[in-house]
């Protein structure tokens, strides 16, 4: 989907938001003729908010339900197998080339995302590029930047984050941090930069083992980091030791402005490049009902699921990380096969390595319950649990500053409740019938009526 003449300032983002809120398949957006910017300078939105252009980006077929994705990828990402990247000495990167006072990333419409932000922010959709000092790995993460001036960039990168552990060795040894960023590119550069990656690969080689071909990297002409040869904007630069400004706030993809930070390192860039007629891809970060994190429910699904199997868990059948839930519910269905069985599931689940950080509630429920319809889901929460018996609390577990429901003052600890929904084990085989067709019978009769469901019910 094309959309011109809209403006950057909160235009572009609340269109984005309605757009995604009335259609169902949460379109790719292209935004063109920005008001106050050249044509040709684009901003690119919702690129991997729809399973089908997840599953495109991913080299997976594209006719895939929710579960039907989960489960391809928890035996993909099995199978992936880090490509080293290829370096190559040019690119259309460097078709202009700014340095000095002749940088200024505002001549591209950098939008400002939300009503309370506290400032425009280029670095939602983008690739942070750093080098551990010590170890000499490449490290490529997703972190928010915002507009200070021309050539200043506030850079938010949360506790324990790898960017994070670099700029910290780096100023533990009294020097600045030499940093790359991109801020457009190929989406799988962004999935892969904003999901989990085995500790220590490299996310340029984990890209291309997913894609099955090495991806393109030029190395930065002043810092040597290894940029996307594809890439549609990139700046090179310098986090020194105590240049600090203010940042935020920031409406992030929990739905609520975070972390509002009276003293965020500073970007300072040295070089700007570009393409011609570049796009600078955004990601929204809208409140989670919008859809717009779906990418992060799926792939999380699926790595929870994976590290449920690696624990020894048996008969799962289903893990759904709630879209409107962010990282905070994540839903299992097992059968069950002895006692324990479903709080070993939700233990686990809550403290995995994909599911631990930011969780909030892990419900296991029976495996008659379709978990990616909330309705059933919900249902069987209400029906099947008692809150005296069936909730297990776990207390200072692992949060970050994004937590809306930490006090600002107090440190990122945060508890965990593992739900269990399922039919008590010991009297399961009394517990009462479920009322309503069986998956079975209603797939015989939707068979028999296929023709009259499509014609006069589906287009409803």
């Amino acid at each position: 989907m094309t959309v011109e003449n809209v403006h950057w300032d909160l235009e572009l983002s609340t269109l984005t938001e309605i757009i995604n809120e009335r259609s169902k398949i949460r379109p790719a957006i292209i935004f063109d003729v920005i008001r106050g910017y050249p044509q040709g300078y684009r901003v690119a939105a919702n690129l991997v908010s729809s399973v089908e252009r997840l599953a495109l980006t991913l080299g997976m077929k594209a006719d895939l339900s929710d579960m039907d994705f989960v489960q391809a990828w928890r035996q993909q990402v099995k199978k992936i197998s880090p490509l080293g990247a290829e370096t190559v000495s040019s690119g259309p990167l460097f078709e202009n080339i700014k340095k000095g006072k002749d940088v200024n990333v505002l001549q591209f419409p950098v939008p400002r995302w939300h009503e309370l932000d506290g400032g425009r922010y280029i670095g939602t959709d983008d690739l942070v590029i750093t080098r551990d000092p010590d170890e000499g790995w490449v490290n490529v993460g997703t972190y928010r930047i915002m507009v200070h001036g021309p050539d200043r960039l506030g850079l938010h990168m949360s506790p324990g984050k790898h960017g994070r552990v670099h700029r910290d060795k780096y100023h533990a040894q009294g020097k600045p941090l030499p940093i790359a960023v991109s801020f457009g590119h190929h989406p799988i550069n962004f999935v892969v930069a904003s999901t989990d990656v085995p500790n220590r690969v490299n996310e340029y080689e984990y890209a291309g083992g997913i894609l099955g071909r090495p991806l393109q990297v030029i190395n930065g002409p002043l810092t040597g980091l290894p940029i996307p040869a594809d890439a549609e904007i990139a700046i090179e630069g310098e986090v020194a030791l105590n240049d600090v400004m203010p940042e935020g706030p920031f409406g992030e993809w929990t739905g609520y402005y975070a972390s509002n930070q009276p003293a965020v390192p500073v970007i300072q860039v040295k070089a700007l490049y570009f393409r011609n007629d570049p796009i600078l891809c955004g990601f929204p970060l809208l409140k989670p009902s919008s859809g717009d994190n779906l990418h992060f429910s799926l792939m999380r699904s699926s790595l929870i699921w994976n590290a449920l199997d690696e624990a020894g868990v048996p008969d799962v059948k289903g893990v759904w990380c709630h879209p409107a839930g962010g990282r905070f519910l994540t839903v299992v269905s097992i059968t069950q096969r002895y006692p324990g069985h479903a709080r070993q599931a939700g233990m686990i689940a809550s403290q995995c390595r994909s599911g631990a950080y930011l969780g909030r509630y892990v419900v296991v429920v029976d495996d008659d319950v379709d978990i990616t319809n909330s309705e059933e889901f919900l249902w069987a929460l209400s029906s099947r649990s008692d809150p005296a018996e069936s909730i297990e609390i776990l207390r200072r577990a692992w949060s970050g500053p994004l937590d809306p429901r930490i006090a600002r003052d107090q440190v990122g600890h945060s508890s965990r409740a593992v739900i269990d929904a399922t039919r008590p084990y010991e009297w399961r085989e009394k517990f009462p019938k479920v009322s309503g067709a069986s998956r079975e019978l209603k797939e015989k009769v939707a068979g028999n009526w296929r023709e009259f469901l499509d014609e006069k019910v589906d287009r409803y």
